[in-house]
C-alpha cells in the first residue's frame, strides 16, 4: 500500500516538474531575447545549460521516465539489426536505379502513346 500511495504522490508533483521546466524553457528563450547585446557563444552555453536542467527535471517524471526506457529500448534494437554489407547496399542500389530506369522508359512510351491516340482522336 505505501508503494501505491509515494507512487500517487510523485505523480501529483509531476505537474509541478512539467510547470518548472516549462519555466525553464520560457525563462530561456526571454533571456535570450533580453540578452541579445550579449555575445551568442555565452548565450548558447546558458541555454545548454538550462536544457540539461529542464531534461533532467523532465526524466524525473513517470513520462519522463517511460520515454528514456523507450530510448534505452531502442538503442537494445538497434544492436540487434544486422547490417547490410557495402556489396549488398550497392547491388540493392543499382537493382533499385535499373527498375526506376525500366518504369521511366514505360511511362514515356505510355505518355507517347497516349499522346498519339489523342493526337489521332483530337486532330
Amino acid at each position: 500500500m505505501s508503494a501505491t500511495a509515494s507512487e500517487n504522490s510523485i505523480r501529483r508533483l509531476d505537474g509541478v516538474k512539467w510547470l518548472v521546466v516549462l519555466l525553464l524553457v520560457g525563462g530561456g528563450i526571454y533571456g535570450n531575447f533580453f540578452f541579445s547585446a550579449v555575445p551568442v557563444l555565452y548565450r548558447a552555453a546558458v541555454l545548454l545549460v538550462i536544457a540539461v536542467i529542464a531534461a533532467f527535471i523532465a526524466l524525473q517524471t513517470s513520462k519522463g521516465k517511460g520515454l528514456w526506457d523507450l530510448l534505452k529500448g531502442a538503442r537494445v534494437e538497434a544492436k540487434r539489426v544486422v547490417w547490410p554489407t557495402k556489396q549488398e547496399c550497392n547491388q540493392t542500389t543499382l537493382i533499385v536505379v535499373g527498375f526506376i530506369f525500366v518504369m521511366a522508359l514505360v511511362l514515356w512510351g505510355l505518355d507517347g502513346l497516349f499522346g498519339w491516340l489523342t493526337s489521332l482522336v483530337i486532330g
